[in-house]
């Protein structure tokens, strides 16, 4: 969205809040975080809030701006970049407003602007990346006289990835948020990633669902399952799983998606194959195959978690979440599968 002549990626709205100043970048609308959860369990409400993913984009002359940003409940990091490169990172204490004073580096004088366009984004482009810790408001930004703008779509790369799933999408247990798996896949394939991951809570709610038809991409993955073992039966996960899905292909017609199996976790790697954990991890990653299967879209496709986490060495000692490690390794092996999809040459599995 463009706001303030800036444009706020990976946001849905800015929301106004009036106890606490400026306004907090939001990745989904008001209207669809206060329906996420299933019975008792509500999580999804406010790690949505979490501006994980979101940047804050601008082009401008100004040899040094000052931003301006507070992180409400938690200390923030922000990754800020100057096109594809890093520029610097910023911690944001909780509850101030934390000003950011940016210069614009001075050997970019010294190289030819197209030989730093790599991976899509021009080195015109400020970047503030924010990090999976705490929601986030924007405040101001100063160029001390000089013109604002946000980046042209020649300046982004061109297409776009929306990327739903669980805390594992969202970032889970990375030091670094720039490691996630989504990132890694999105820088070696030169994509605009929307993360949409919702720690804890990726239950396939309807609201969400229909807010995710809404948004327009060229790409979009799914990692479904490992939240709604627990919580969902079969019939429901069949259910849910072929909402979202049905509601994405009739809004987005043409445009790939990936149903992404669950990664290898505890219960898939225990030695009791047998257990009802252990079936019911095998009966959800049937129903998605099904659910691929099932439709005739040739642009509707199945890739295994196991063969995006490859190793048990890639998850921490909670045997869930990977490691940064781990998500740089998800990242290369996820972009080699998706790199042909998106160019159209692999077709939808038998």
């Amino acid at each position: 969205m463009i706001e303030h002549q800036l444009e706020f990626h990976n946001t849905a709205e800015l929301e106004s809040l009036g106890v606490l100043p400026g306004q907090r970048l939001q990745r989904f609308p008001r209207e669809v975080r206060d329906k996420l959860g299933h019975m008792d369990h509500e999580r999804g409400r406010f790690q949505a809030q979490i501006a994980v993913g979101c940047e804050i984009r601008f082009v401008t002359e100004a040899k040094f701006v000052k931003v301006y940003l507070s992180a409400s409940e938690h200390e923030g990091v922000v990754f800020v970049y100057k096109g594809s490169l890093l520029h610097s990172v910023h911690k944001l204490p909780a509850g101030v407003i934390s000003c950011l004073h940016l210069e614009e580096p001075p050997k970019f004088k010294d190289v030819d602007p197209a030989v730093l366009h790599g991976r899509g984004f021009a080195p015109s482009v400020w970047r503030l990346l924010f990090g999976k810790n705490s929601p986030i408001s924007f405040i101001h930004l100063d160029t001390f006289g000089h013109a604002v703008r946000p980046p042209l779509a020649a300046e982004k790369p061109p297409r776009s990835w929306l990327a739903y799933g669980s805390s594992i999408t969202f970032g889970g247990d990375t030091h670094l948020y720039t490691n996630t798996y989504v990132q890694q896949a999105a820088v070696r394939l030169n994509l605009d990633v929307l993360n949409k991951g919702i720690a804890g809570s990726c239950f396939c709610d309807q609201a969400a669902a229909d807010y995710l038809a809404s948004i327009t991409c060229d790409l979009v993955t799914l990692e479904l399952g490992i939240n709604m073992l627990n919580r969902f039966s079969c019939d429901e996960f069949r259910d849910r799983a072929s909402y979202l899905v049905d509601t994405l292909r009739a809004a987005l017609p043409g445009k790939p998606i990936a149903i992404l199996g669950i990664f290898p976790h505890s219960v898939s790697l225990g030695w009791d194959r047998n257990s009802e954990a252990a079936r019911k991890h095998e009966a959800f990653n049937q129903i998605s195959r099904e659910i691929v299967r099932e439709r005739a879209d040739r642009r509707l496709y199945f890739i295994p978690g196991e063969e995006i986490l490859t190793a048990a060495a890639g998850l921490t000692v909670d045997l869930l979440h990977p490691s940064d490690d781990g998500h740089i390794m998800m990242g290369e092996a996820l972009a080699r599968k998706l790199g042909p999809i998106i160019n159209g040459s692999t077709e939808r599995p038998e």
